[in-house]
């Protein structure tokens, strides 16, 4: 097949990174600095100390400052405007290289860093993609068919190992009850999440074996000759649309969208108009480059495809500090209920129930049961994703929990800023505690009688009240160096 056929795959692949990558910046710019600032809730400058540059390279080893993540944040920004805007692509192969590189370095000096607030795969599956996007080529060169090649191995690893993780999972994957929970469970519902969660029994049986169709059959389509890979891409594409609109995943199912790209042709795109420019072949070390990257892939594979076949598949997992070639899959298995913690605050010194306790809502995650949950995705609300970890039945109390509790007693105002509304404009609350509760979607009846769009129910306390002055929650803080 002519390189010319590649021509708006890469287009597209190009443009859609740097969609994605100017999300991850911008969660940066507005995030990072109250999660894991010098003052944050897991200080990257105190994580920066105990473990070594060669285990988790990153530029903020040489610039350890709030002023450096803010800084490289606008920056990784600006670059990204001009990935999306085919302003990297105008200046030949080597400024195209220097942006992308640029890039994925940056990116990965904050995934590296970021502990808990960036241990998500889709962290992984950005760096993955990005690195490859360093060999793409600007718009005057041959597309490079062996990088496009290569995404389509990545989008197999994706799709494929999300479907194996699920075969071997959860018991409701394979009898088509998964849907049953999903909706009503996910981490961050979206407005119609509810809307899929009432959806009849039987829809639900075919939104599972839709699912198992584009994960463990359509795939195996990718590498095929056309139009059979194209199919592949587009019943993948087809799902992945599907997940976007029932609920907010940040970029995850935005990036592997995005993926699907590499499976087409210019020729299967007419719709688009787009008239292919007169290009050059590649520079020999540019092309070098290439073949040596796939290579290097080739390498690296080799332990993501011993995962994936083995019965203990493990997901998004990176075999090394740079996240060249990952592992990925989701919910392998799915909680039959929702729970929820929901912190309160209050300004009066009476103890326990002569309070009164005033509700700290989040951006995202549900709180109010009158509250629709909002549309999201791609952008990505890391605290409240974490909360949802936080309130497993099986999870404890982690300590970013604790010192996010800390920064509200203390009227932080960069942590506040993650929130939707400080109830205490004025003054912190003396006390702040948190409780657990179990959540469900109100069924229709429900909501004509009540206009909720939740219905909720009061498990017991996750955290007692505790203040500024309480001798064990200092404690805490102060042997973790978090005052």
């Amino acid at each position: 097949m002519e390189s010319s056929e590649y021509w708006v795959p890469r287009l597209l692949l190009q443009r859609g990174l740097g969609l994605i990558y100017l999300m991850g910046f911008l969660v940066a710019l507005n995030q990072f600095r109250p999660l894991c600032g010098q003052k944050g809730l897991l200080p990257a400058t105190h994580y920066m100390q105990l473990v070594p540059f060669r285990s988790a390279p990153s530029i903020f080893y040489l610039f350890p400052s709030d002023r450096a993540f803010q800084l490289f944040a606008r920056l990784g920004t600006g670059l990204s405007l001009a990935a999306v805007t085919g302003l990297s692509e105008a200046y030949g192969t080597t400024v195209s290289m220097i942006v992308w590189f640029l890039l994925w370095a940056i990116y990965l000096s904050y995934v590296n860093i970021g502990q808990d607030f960036y241990a998500f795969g889709w962290e992984s599956l950005l760096l993955e993609c990005g690195f490859l996007a360093i060999f793409l080529g600007p718009v005057g060169v041959e597309p490079p068919i062996v990088i496009i090649w290569l995404y389509r191995w990545v989008l197999f690893r994706v799709m494929f190992g999300a479907g194996l993780i699920k075969m071997r999972g959860d018991p409701c994957w394979r009898d088509l009850s998964c849907l049953d929970y999903h909706f009503e469970t996910q981490p961050m519902p979206n407005p119609v999440s509810r809307f899929f969660h009432l959806l009849p029994a039987v829809l639900r049986r075919c939104g599972v074996a839709f699912n198992h169709l584009a994960e463990l059959v359509m795939p195996c389509l990718y590498f095929a000759p056309q139009p059979l890979a194209v199919t592949g891409g587009v019943v993948s594409a087809a799902f992945l649309f599907f997940i976007i609109v029932s609920g907010n995943f940040a970029w995850l199912n935005w990036l592997a969208f995005i993926l699907c790209f590499s499976t087409v042709t210019t020729g299967q795109l007419p719709f688009l108009a787009l008239e292919v420019p007169p290009f050059a072949p590649p520079p020999p070390l540019f092309d070098a480059a290439c073949w040596g990257v796939a290579i290097l892939v080739a390498i690296r594979s080799i332990q993501p495809m011993l995962n994936m076949i083995s019965p203990a598949q493990i997901m998004n997992t990176s075999f090394d500090p740079f996240h060249l070639v990952n592992t990925y899959g989701a919910f392998g298995s799915i909680t039959r209920e929702r729970y929820e913690i929901v912190v309160e605050g209050t300004a009066d010194n009476a103890p326990g129930t002569a309070s009164r306790w005033v509700e700290y809502e989040f951006r995202g995650k549900p709180g109010d049961p009158q509250g629709i949950p909002p549309l999201i995705a791609p952008y990505h609300l890391r605290l409240d994703w974490l909360m949802w970890f936080a309130a497993m039945p099986s999870r404890s109390r982690p300590l970013w929990f604790i010192h996010f509790l800390a920064k509200l007693l203390q009227g932080d105002r960069q942590v506040l800023g993650l929130l939707k509304k400080n109830p205490f404009p004025d003054k912190p609350p003396l006390k702040v505690r948190a409780l657990y509760y179990r959540y469900r979607f109100t069924t229709r009846e429900e909501h004509r009688h009540t206009g909720r769009h939740w219905s909720r129910e009061l498990i017991g306390e996750y955290l007692p009240e505790v203040s500024l002055s309480s001798p064990s929650f200092r404690r805490i803080l102060q042997v973790y160096q978090l005052e």
